[in-house]
């Protein structure tokens, strides 16, 4: 049988390191922070991610929310599945899936997003648009975008083009 001093010293150790497994847990980048890691802006996604993982190697990553989430924005709908995934590297990120445009009555998976400066090119395969960086500086309610009535938004109407939308690259 364990000496009762034994007993007190496992179990503050393991209480030392049950603390030092949340704190590094706390103190990892929000989704947010790593698309900025990226050299992408934090508009990319909408508010209200409930978390993510990224294999930091290959840059496999899966981002999740708690519910489906789409907004209009200039014109063009928007929908975030509850699931969102790719590859993402430095200012780029492909095989994306979980997000969609729709273009005319179909809905279109967007699945390559590049940053080329201080432009972002959306890819639906066939088609892309190219929109200035500043437009996503801010992050979209589900909802209602940025054109949202409860003073977080005011926006609305800055969303840019700065080439054809979804146009075919032949």
């Amino acid at each position: 049988m364990a000496s009762p001093a034994i007993l007190c010293i496992l179990f503050i150790s393991l209480s030392l390191f049950t603390a030092s497994l949340a704190s590094t847990s706390d103190s990892s980048p929000t989704v947010y922070e790593l698309l900025e890691k990226y050299d992408f802006p934090v508009g990319l996604l909408p508010k209200g991610v409930t978390g993510y993982e990224l294999n930091s190697t290959t840059g496999k990553f899966t981002v999740y929310l708690n519910k489906t989430c789409s907004f209009t924005i200039d014109g063009y709908n928007l929908k975030y599945k509850t699931e969102i995934s790719g590859t993402i590297s430095t200012d780029k990120i492909k095989d994306l899936k979980g997000i969609q445009v729709k273009v005319l009555f179909f809905w279109i998976n967007i699945v390559e997003v590049t940053k080329d400066g201080d432009e972002l090119e959306l890819s639906v395969g066939i088609a892309s648009a190219d929109f200035t960086v500043d437009n996503f500086y801010e992050s979209p309610e589900c909802g209602c975008g940025f054109d949202c009535n409860n003073g977080i938004g005011g926006k609305a109407g800055k969303f840019r083009f700065n080439s054809k939308p979804f146009v075919s690259d032949s």
